[in-house]
């Protein structure tokens, strides 16, 4: 079959070939152009840059905006990753400012430890606290001192300020040390400058009332509370607290120790005063008043004395 001769083929084909053959004579000229070696030559494409560049710049405006954005992500990505680093150095300076801030109030405890002024016949050993029972119903902490190092039961212990509680179980290695705040400590107390005898009684909260005041008009709060050295359980004269007036109008003692930063506990050598065996007798009752007992019967007279 004849082939239409109207075929737009048979047109655009002749021209594509021109076109591409005047393309690339003008690729030729310019290449030639750009390599000969002549003064005139020179000023030829001087004046052909200075007239057609500049006409030229609508075209690399999109080539130098893509640049643009390369750049910026770039140095986004730069940005991103120095933010990362100083987050990081941000989190491990919170660490060593924690750490810091720690060691301080540990020192600082220390300090205070070493500059108590207490009764010269009184000798002490600190032990680090090793745990918190935390129990509402039992509070108490671990001390790393025990048998080897000589500790008793009954003895006082005290922070770097004030009376923290008594010793209460008593191993190898480890003591126990029952708190003021326990609802089983009970302290012989004196209220000063009224000088009002009184018992601190513990009720596992962080203000212990007084109990068996002998005249509640007497004291007022912000009175200073020390030990009274009752009973020979603790030594007279260490620092417990202020009273205060509770929520239920009982006068209680803010106590002067910081609970809540027990790490360093000293341990008073009460070695003048009788070692306490039993635990029921850390607060002795007071004997009751009766006839004499009768002598034993070994020790009764015999009758009829002499030496028949």
């Amino acid at each position: 079959m004849a082939r239409n001769r109207t075929d737009p083929e048979e047109f655009s084909r002749p021209l594509r070939r021109v076109l591409v053959g005047l393309l690339v004579l003008f690729m030729v000229a310019v290449f030639a152009l750009w390599r000969i070696d002549s003064p005139r030559v020179e000023r030829f494409r001087a004046a052909l840059v200075d007239r057609f560049v500049p006409s030229f710049q609508w075209a690399m405006a999109p080539v130098t905006w893509g640049v643009d954005v390369i750049d910026d992500f770039q140095s986004y990505s730069r940005l991103l990753a120095q933010n990362q680093q100083l987050r990081e150095e941000l989190r491990q300076m919170k660490a060593w400012k924690e750490a810091a801030l720690q060691l301080e109030q540990k020192n600082a405890r220390l300090l205070d430890l070493n500059q108590v002024r207490l009764d010269p016949r009184l000798t002490h050993v600190t032990g680090v606290v090793l745990a918190d029972s935390g129990s509402p119903f039992r509070q108490s902490v671990l001390l790393n001192v025990g048998a080897r190092d000589g500790i008793l039961d009954g003895w006082a212990t005290m922070d770097g300020i004030g009376l923290v509680g008594r010793i209460s179980g008593v191993g190898e290695r480890t003591a126990r040390v029952i708190l003021l705040t326990d609802s089983n400590s009970r302290v012989p107390v004196t209220v000063q400058p009224s000088g009002q005898k009184a018992l601190l009684s513990g009720d596992n909260s962080s203000f212990p009332p007084l109990d068996f005041l002998e005249d509640s008009d007497e004291v007022r709060p912000g009175d200073r509370v020390v030990s009274s050295g009752d009973g020979g359980m603790f030594p007279a004269g260490l620092l417990v607290g202020q009273v205060v007036l509770g929520s239920d109008k009982r006068l209680r003692v803010a106590l002067a120790a910081d609970y809540q930063r027990l790490e360093f506990l000293r341990v008073l050598r009460s070695h003048t005063l009788e070692p306490i065996t039993d635990a029921g007798a850390l607060v002795a009752p007071t004997p009751l008043q009766g006839p004499p007992l009768p002598p034993p019967a070994s020790e009764a007279p015999r009758e009829g004395g002499g030496n028949g």
